[in-house]
């Protein structure tokens, strides 16, 4: 599922560049910010979870490599926010490198990160790898007794949640891309970052997820951040810019 989601990613990311004139490789860019996303995700959750880093330090061993529990350290314990950052990063440097004008290059990259995210999250749902929510009495409540994390109890199933939200985030993003003669660049990358920060933020509530600080998981606290990322920016983004509407 993460191959299809880098596929998809790729490939809408590709018409978007198309249908803006912008001369760029988007299959290569995707390829290299889902490779630094994956490292990305794995380092935060290393960071997020000390009990892990006993696994980091055996994973060069062949044989634990190959048992169940290495298999599981490699399927298991991908931190959003750790994948947001990788592959934003690398997406830059991707941009900077082919000396794209920067707002229309991340206004072009925001439906793309969308779709890519929700097929993504297919792959949770179907491995059963605890990203699903709490216990409830919903009738789309689902149990997940063989999955990476198993459960028994009828549970949110958040990635599905996630998957339709974020699909909708993209079809709107996508549908304002058209429109962006209109619009200053970079706004609607500034609403990517607000309507995905709002979503996951709104998804962690019925999480089983640690508090963090403030009464807030690690992912809602990334989460705000990047509402108020968003918000600052698209402020920004509308003061300085109102002559290139």
């Amino acid at each position: 599922m993460v191959a299809l989601a880098l596929l998809t990613a790729a490939n809408i990311l590709q018409r978007d560049f198309d249908r803006r004139g912008v001369e760029a490789d988007a299959f290569l860019m995707i390829t290299v910010a889902g490779l630094a996303g994956i490292a990305g995700a794995k380092i935060m959750h290393l960071i997020d979870t000390p009990d892990d880093r006993v696994a980091l330090s055996l994973f060069f061993d062949r044989h634990w490599l190959f048992s169940q529990n290495g298999l599981n350290w490699l399927r298991l314990g991908f931190a959003w926010f750790g994948g947001f950052l990788g592959g934003f990063g690398a997406m830059l440097v991707m941009g900077w490198r082919e000396k794209l004008p920067m707002w229309e290059f991340l206004d072009a990259s925001s439906p793309a990160a969308c779709f890519g995210y929700a097929i993504g999250r297919i792959g949770c749902f179907l491995s059963g790898d605890g990203d699903y929510g709490k216990p409830t009495s919903l009738p789309w409540g689902m149990s997940f007794p063989k999955g990476i994390v198993p459960t028994t109890e009828r549970v949110h199933p958040t990635p599905l949640y996630e998957l339709v939200v974020w699909c909708l985030i993209g079809w709107v993003l996508w549908r304002l891309g058209a429109k962006t003669l209109k619009r200053p660049m970079g706004e609607i990358f500034c609403l990517y970052l607000i309507l995905t920060g709002a979503a996951r933020f709104l998804v962690e509530i019925i999480r089983i997820n640690p508090v963090w600080i403030w009464g807030m998981s690690s992912a809602q606290v990334a989460s705000v951040a990047c509402v108020i990322a968003g918000a600052l920016l698209l402020w920004r983004v509308k003061s300085v810019t109102p002559a290139q509407k």
